[in-house]
């Protein structure tokens, strides 16, 4: 699954390979003298809105202290390491370079199998989503070879996919199930991504995503394919304890917003939280939901109204936006990210990993939301950590580094933290640590 090439070192890698005296004898790891910390500190306790996502809290001339996992410090070295010695400590040299939080991907269809690369000259033909869907692709091709892919065919697919995330500074994402559309196969897809999340450093945030289309074999029975959502799969997700959130397609040609708000609901019943997609190919009414709801995000929001908007802002619900998916898919429209800025709409971004949109690293998509969304480069940074971390209800452990939060950390070899979008098509990464140790180092 690891790249080799790449050195990413599991756990059971880690405990096996030979280490020094003094890498046995660490107290911890020391980055020493960054040029930037960007520290997204302090955290606010909820996801950063309006102006505030433009305070990334940067320290210049900085270094961090990191033991037991956790962020102990940040300072200047002389600080950090004054009653302390360098010898007991894995040290970094950071000079000339940033240090950041590990990025936060909020939304992911991580596990499927196959992929839709013939769909290209579809869309070059100017087929939509929908006639890509009714020509034989889209979902129900991924549903079909999903469905004929074993566990661990999953596993050996999503995993490589995961080590290239990895390898571009992710270190814990969402990932969704929605490619079964079965019990059985919706369950196989979540303990996939189970398992997956046991033996890699990338921590995986499970959804249940069975609302994700009508399978073909209930075409003509939607109300039918709800129930067995209701009756069965909602219910099996949730006892096996294979999910913590339940979303919805509710969208034109899916789930109506009556049906979605049925759905959620009943994930709530069995302590699923919500999450859904929502107004991508028209104003479909679905931020509306994800605030009658009590939705902690809503994603895409392409076409969502001025009037839902209003009421995303005042439930508090995090806007998870996909800028790589519109341009993918060949779409003109982005989504207005600045005018959810402007009514203090937390805001996070997103990958949107699937076979329709194959992107794995959150700095191109840090870019993306720069050039087509209009956000600043502080906003879009904010967007990938903090509020990404809170868009998986885990703000109050990773997304900033402030102290005694996981050591979710990564050096990266630019000068500047503007150089992540500006540099469009590279990966700044040079480390990656996670849980306090170190998992990839780019050699030089």
């Amino acid at each position: 699954m690891s790249d080799r090439a790449h050195k990413i070192m599991l756990p059971k890698e880690r405990a096996a390979r030979p280490t020094s005296s003094r890498a046995r004898a660490a107290e911890g790891i020391v980055i020493r003298d960054a040029e930037q910390v960007v520290t997204l500190s302090p955290d606010r306790g909820r996801p950063l809105r309006g102006a505030e996502m433009r305070e990334l809290g940067i320290q210049t001339d900085a270094s961090v202290l990191i033991a037991g996992g956790r962020i102990q410090r940040v300072g200047r070295y002389e600080d950090l390491m004054r009653g302390r010695s360098e010898r007991e400590y894995e040290v970094i040299d950071a000079a000339g370079k940033i240090v950041m939080p590990g990025f936060v991907d909020p939304h992911t269809h991580l596990v499927f199998a196959g992929q839709r690369a013939s769909e290209l000259s579809w869309k070059v033909e100017g087929a939509s989503y929908l006639e890509i869907a009714e020509r034989g692709g889209g979902i129900q091709r991924t549903v079909r070879e999903t469905r004929a892919a074993s566990e661990s065919e999953l596993i050996h697919q999503a995993g490589g996919r995961l080590d290239q995330m990895l390898l571009n500074g992710t270190t814990t994402i969402e990932a969704k199930s929605g490619y079964g559309l079965t019990t059985v196969d919706e369950i196989k897809m979540l303990t996939a991504a189970k398992n997956l999340d046991k033996r890699h450093p990338v921590d995986i945030v499970r959804t249940f995503l069975g609302a994700h289309a009508f399978p073909e074999e209930y075409a003509e029975d939607r109300d039918g394919y709800i129930s067995l959502l209701e009756e069965e799969m909602i219910p099996a997700a949730a006892k096996a304890g294979l999910a913590e959130f339940c979303d919805v397609f509710c969208e034109e040609g899916y789930f109506t917003p009556e049906e979605s708000i049925r759905i959620l609901e009943k994930g709530q019943t069995f302590g699923l939280k919500s999450k859904i997609h929502a107004d991508e190919f028209t104003s479909s009414g679905g931020a509306r939901v994800a605030a009658e709801v009590g939705a902690i995000t809503a994603d895409h929001l392409l076409r969502t109204s001025e009037e839902d908007m209003v009421r995303m802002a005042e439930s508090g619900v995090v806007a998870v936006l996909l800028p790589a998916v519109p341009l993918l898919s060949m779409e003109e429209r982005f989504a207005n990210a600045r005018r959810m800025i402007e009514m203090e709409i937390p805001v996070a971004i997103a990958s949107d990993l699937n076979p329709n949109c194959w992107v794995t690293s959150m700095q191109t998509v840090i870019s993306l939301a720069c050039y087509k969304m209009r956000m600043t480069p502080e906003e879009a940074i904010a967007a990938s950590t903090i509020n990404a971390a809170y868009a998986l209800g885990r703000g109050g452990k990773i997304g900033s580094l402030d102290v005694g939060k996981v050591a979710d950390v990564l050096v990266l070899d630019i000068p500047d933290y503007l150089h992540i979008p500006y540099k469009f098509d590279g990966n700044c990464v040079e480390t990656v640590i996670k849980n306090g140790e170190i998992i990839h180092k780019r050699e030089s």
